[in-house]
This record gives C-alpha cells, sequence and structure tokens, in this order.
C-alpha cells in the first residue's frame, strides 16, 4: 500500500414500569452460544506486516493479556514479543525503514494525544519520540529510501494547528519541517519526502489544494474546493516523476474520483472513477511509486486496475478463498504480499502471497475460535426512503431462527461520517447469535455513496437523518422480519446520539437503547470539541449541525438536542461513556442521566476512568457488553450468557 498514513441503579418510572420479556420458546433453536470472551476479547493475532527487506515479519498478538508487537524470521518458528505495553495495548505500528525497528503509537487512557514511540528489535528498548504532554503526534509519510528519516505532524506550537516535523530516528531529533499557514488540515510530500502539497480549510466551508515548487518556493493555489466537495476531497502525493498531484475529489462530480493534476499547468486528467459509489483506497507500488489499482466499496469490495501487469496476482488472489481482499503489506522489492481476506461469517484470514509462484501460503487468522461456531450472514440491503432517496445498508438475521417476527436490534454506525461495510462485524454477530435480526443503515450522510447522498444529510441530525433509521425499522417490519413491539437501537458516538434521538424523538418506535459515547446536547458538543479540530472540522460541523453562537441556528440546536426532550422517554436507556473522550465529553452523558433521573425515567450509566471515545481495553468492552446483553435480553427478549466475573475493568455504574 501507500506509505501516507496520514453500586448498579436502575431507575423505573412508577409509572411507567417496563416488565421483562420471557424469552421466546424459539430460542431453543439458536446455534451454540458464543462467548463474548470469543467476540470481544483480544485477537488471538492480527494485523501482519513485512518487513521492507522481506525478512521478518512483525503482527499484534496478546502478551500478558495486552496487546503488543510480536516478530518471526519468514520461514522460521521464531516468533518473540518486542514491545512491552502493559495496559491499553498497541492498535497501530509501522515498520522502520531500516528492518531493524518497529514504530508505534500510543494515548494515555483515551486521551488521543498520541506520542509516537520506537523499540529497537535487538535490544528491545524502547524510546519516547514524541514526549510532549498535551500534544497530539500522527505519521505523515516514510519511504525506503530515506529509512533514518519520517515526517510526523503535531500540535505542539499550537493546540489547534498541526505542523510538520521531519523526525530523525537515530537521534530522536524532530526539527519543524513545514509550518502550518494557520488553516491546513492535510499535508503530502512529493516522493522524495519534501512536503510539496496541502489542504486549506477556509471559514466559509471551502478548502484549497496548495502547492509549491519546492521547499524554497512560495505556495500557490493549485485548486479550489467548494464546501459541497470538501468532505470528500484527500491528498494521495505524488506521480513518480513528482510533477503531478494525485487528488481524490467530488468536484465536477457526484462521486470521489481520483484525478492527477499538473502542478505547473494546474491541467488534470480522471484517473478512475464510478458515478456513484466514492473512491476508498489506491494501491501503489512502495519503489516505483506508481499507481496500480483502486478500490470502490460498493456492496463489497471490488477492486479496479490501473496497472494491468496486475491482472494475473489478481486473479491469483481471487481463487484463494470466498471474502473480499486488500493487499496491506509489502515488501520493498514488491515480491511479497501481506493479503487479508475479509468474510462476513468468519475471523479475518491473512496470507503471504508469492508474487513469483503466485501462490500464497495461510499465516493465521485473527480469531480461530470463531471457526467452530455457526455464524450469521450479512445481507446487502436497500430501501427507498420517505423522500424517494435510496439507502443501503445489511441486515444480519439469526442462525436457526424462521426469519419471522424476531426481535430486532438497529444498529446505527458512528460518525457520521463512516459507513457499515460487508465484513464480520463482531457486535452484529453477538446480536444475531442472541437471537435478534441486526440492521444496519447507512442513512443519508453516510460516506461512500456520493457528495448528494452526504448533502442530504445537511442540519437533518434529529431529522431526515433519523427518518432514514425509522424507515429501515419499517422496511424490516414490512418485509416480515420484525415484531414491532420488540425493537431496540443501539450504537455508539453519532450512533449513541441516534439512539438517544430515537427514544426522544419516536419514543413509540423503540423498546429500549443501549447508547455509547453518544452527545446528548449539540451546542455543548460543538463548543467542546479539541482545538484541533476547530481548524480541521469547524466549518463542516457549523455546516451540518450549526453554530451554536448563531441564536437562530442555536435554537435549531437545542430543537435537535435529545436532552430537551427527556419527558417523551417511554423505554429504558443504557449509558456507556468514558471518563477521558475528547470528542465526547463525560458530561454530555452525565447531563441527560441527571436529566432523567429528575424526570424518573429508567436509565443506567456505567463510567470507565481509563477509556476515551469507546472502550478499548477488552476487559471493559466485556464488562459493557454483558450489561448491555442482559439489558437487551429483559426488554426484547433475547438469551445472554450471564456475567460472571470479569477482571481488570474500570466501569462503575454511578
Amino acid at each position: 500500500m501507500h506509505n501516507r498514513v496520514t453500586g448498579s441503579r436502575l431507575i423505573l418510572a412508577a409509572a411507567l414500569i417496563v416488565l421483562p420479556i420471557a424469552t421466546q420458546p424459539a430460542m431453543a433453536q439458536l446455534p451454540t452460544l458464543i462467548p463474548r470472551e470469543v467476540l470481544f476479547g483480544n485477537p488471538e493475532r492480527s494485523s501482519p506486516d513485512i518487513s521492507p527487506d522481506g525478512k521478518l515479519l512483525a503482527y499484534l498478538a496478546p502478551h500478558q493479556g495486552v496487546m503488543n508487537v510480536w516478530v518471526r524470521t519468514i520461514g522460521r518458528a521464531d516468533d518473540r514479543v518486542v514491545t512491552s505495553d502493559a495496559k491499553r495495548g498497541i492498535r497501530v505500528f509501522y515498520w522502520r525503514q531500516d528492518s531493524a525497528h518497529i514504530l508505534y503509537t500510543q494515548d494515555q487512557n483515551g486521551d488521543e494525544k498520541w506520542r509516537l514511540y520506537q523499540t529497537d528489535l535487538k535490544t528491545r528498548e524502547t524510546r519516547d519520540l514524541t514526549p510532549f504532554d498535551g500534544v497530539r503526534t500522527d505519521v505523515i509519510q516514510f519511504d525506503a529510501r530515506f529509512p533514518d528519516q519520517i515526517l510526523i505532524q503535531m500540535n505542539k506550537r499550537d493546540p489547534a494547528l498541526f505542523d510538520v516535523y521531519r523526525l530523525d530516528l537515530k537521534s530522536g531529533k524532530a526539527e519543524l519541517d513545514t509550518q502550518n499557514l494557520g488553516d491546513v488540515n492535510q499535508w503530502a510530500a512529493d516522493n522524495n519526502l519534501q512536503v510539496r502539497c496541502c489542504l486549506g480549510e477556509l471559514a466559509d466551508g471551502s478548502a484549497e489544494v496548495r502547492v509549491r515548487d519546492d521547499i524554497k518556493s512560495p505556495w500557490r493555489i493549485l485548486m479550489k474546493v467548494s464546501a459541497d466537495d470538501t468532505q470528500s476531497v484527500g491528498l494521495y502525493g505524488f506521480s513518480p516523476d513528482n510533477r503531478n498531484v494525485w487528488l481524490v475529489t467530488s468536484a465536477g462530480a457526484n462521486a470521489a474520483r481520483l484525478v492527477e493534476i499538473d502542478s505547473a499547468t494546474g491541467g488534470h486528467k480522471v484517473l478512475a472513477e464510478d458515478a456513484q459509489y466514492d473512491l476508498q483506497d489506491v494501491l501503489v507500488h512502495p519503489r516505483k511509486h506508481t499507481l496500480e489499482a483502486v478500490l470502490f466499496v460498493r456492496a463489497r469490495y471490488e477492486w479496479k486496475l490501473i496497472d494491468q501487469s496486475l491482472k494475473p496476482d489478481f486473479a491469483a488472489l481471487g481463487r484463494v478463498r470466498d471474502g473480499d481482499f486488500t493487499i496491506i503489506s509489502r515488501d520493498v522489492a514488491d515480491k511479497t504480499w501481506i493479503v487479508s481476506y475479509v468474510m462476513d461469517n468468519g475471523p479475518i484470514y491473512y496470507y503471504a502471497y508469492d508474487r513469483s509462484t503466485k501462490r500464497a501460503q495461510l499465516l493465521f487468522s485473527n480469531q480461530p475460535a470463531l471457526e467452530k461456531y455457526a455464524l450469521a450472514r450479512m445481507r446487502p440491503i436497500s430501501f427507498s426512503a420517505r423522500d424517494g432517496l435510496m439507502i443501503h445498508g445489511y441486515l444480519t438475521l439469526p442462525v436457526g431462527l424462521e426469519p419471522k417476527a424476531l426481535p430486532m436490534v438497529l444498529l446505527v454506525h458512528g460518525g457520521p461520517w463512516s459507513r457499515d461495510t460487508w465484513r464480520f462485524h463482531a457486535t452484529a454477530q453477538w446480536l444475531a447469535n442472541r437471537g435478534y435480526s441486526v440492521l444496519q443503515v447507512n442513512y443519508r450522510g453516510s460516506t461512500g455513496y456520493g457528495k448528494r447522498h452526504i448533502l442530504a444529510a445537511v442540519r437533518e441530525w434529529a431529522g431526515k437523518m433519523h427518518d432514514d433509521l425509522i424507515d429501515g425499522v419499517n422496511w424490516a417490519i414490512r418485509e416480515g422480519y420484525v415484531d414491532p413491539k420488540r425493537v431496540g437501537i443501539m450504537g455508539g458516538s453519532y450512533g449513541g446520539y441516534a439512539t438517544l434521538v430515537g427514544l426522544t424523538f419516536t419514543p413509540e418506535v423503540f423498546a429500549c437503547g443501549v447508547d455509547i459515547v453518544g452527545p446528548s446536547n449539540l451546542i455543548t458538543l460543538i463548543k467542546s470539541i479539541p482545538p484541533y479540530w476547530q481548524t480541521a472540522m469547524g466549518s463542516l460541523f457549523y455546516r451540518h449541525i450549526g453554530n451554536p453562537d448563531v441564536p437562530k441556528e442555536a435554537e435549531e440546536m437545542k430543537a435537535r438536542s435529545p436532552l430537551h426532550k427527556v419527558d417523551r422517554i417511554k423505554a429504558p436507556l443504557l449509558i456507556g461513556q468514558g471518563a477521558n473522550d475528547p470528542r465526547v465529553k463525560q458530561a454530555e452523558s452525565e447531563q441527560i442521566v441527571a436529566a432523567m433521573r429528575q424526570a424518573n425515567k429508567p436509565v443506567e450509566y456505567v463510567l470507565y476512568a481509563d477509556e476515551g471515545h469507546g472502550f478499548a481495553r477488552p476487559a471493559n468492552r466485556l464488562h459493557f457488553n454483558a450489561k448491555a446483553e442482559e439489558f437487551l435480553a429483559k426488554y426484547l427478549g433475547g438469551r445472554f450468557e450471564p456475567a460472571g466475573e470479569i477482571k481488570g475493568h474500570s466501569g462503575v455504574t454511578r
């Protein structure tokens, strides 16, 4: 791939007691209960990455119960752990281009102030390369020709702005390379590791793609991007000769496409496009920097070859096994590819593919324990929203049950600027195994379906975005899959907000709700976002949600905030929150819990002291999901695995 990286208390209203639903006899037809530990514990191994020289394989695996980086020599069984994280676990790592060091990022208890660390494979010594309190570090770019350097961005000089630093990986010294112009939220270096392109976001929501001839030349505008297109613009680097800029944009089209812009003349040509679906990824040769293939995600992954010499390789990979494949790593010589296969009813399988023989050898799957269980299929679905917009999503039905009049969980993805895809989805499988049909809707505002789909969501939080979810529920009821009296709603982040909206704006639809780190008040949400989001996403939030400093808009935001409609709630609610969440602050959950308790509404609230925006630690995931599982069974009638003792979690029911 390309080297851009850019004491329990449940309050029930006296007049509104919700009685538990008895588990249905049909539940006995379900297959073996899949333990939560299998679904939500640490994977056995994951994320394999071949070293640049092709001699070593690094991957993530538990060490003393915490995810760390392990390394093995290709062709040998000498696996050894090389890092020593003892709490949160490592989730993102890179090879240093000398093939002798591992780089990884880590934050503190979910605060997202990432630091970059380097581990020497021989000595096992780990060094903090960015030991700056309150600073976030992100990797921008690296290249095999510069094994001792890496480009990173940090908001060290100004909390709201990210400057580019050139980090010497031998000395550990980071020098300011390119200072932020005051509005830049994306950077791109050429193939000589020189920062020559950036994206500046303007106050009106539009943006400018800027370029410079070399690092001593002034910046100039290469392309202006309208506010309608800023959500789909992305810098993908330079052509092999460093003359042309590769840019993903929906400018001039509905869906985001890959274009090449001449940095001297501004002339451009379209390299890859689809009329409806946004381009999702680009495959670039690790040494030649030539464009090889692009990825579109329709109902499933679909690759489009640019370099036809790869046709035999892709044909061979297509025959390895069922599932959607992605090339996740390759050596610099391009002899060996590490390929992942995603399935809807099985773990992720990782293979080493030899380009010379066109053969793939299985390395491992991430969760082999899943292979002995009957897993559900994830079916792509679509329906027309009440205003005619076509909405896509996925339906997962329980194995062993007749797909008729089932309890259902509407599982809402976060973002909202993201989407659900066809894959093994642990939460969907968990719920299906417990006897629920699971509906995942890519409501308007979800990415991947072109800008018309995104723009249809402007100022529609708790409006048409929520209508799409209700239309999805009604579709499932009309199709006969769902018992309308046993529908729950669950989600995290925006999905948590959607859960709160569901119980307040459409209380007659849902029997219960589970909210994970969801905002309850749009005004306090916007006013408390991290400083660096003001540059990267400030105008986006104002455009799509509203500006709380404008009185009329503030009134509209208040009207779309569940906090102010607590009196409408009829169904019980379970809330999970991370105490260190920098995006959706703890106050977002606590203010609606306080309001519900004052109004004698049924709510249970669990706070995790060492988590941020979601639950990274397995013990916390297992603890909250145990509570959620019993909660859903009580109000929807599915089965559940008794909680038992869960060691090491930080959850406190408040």
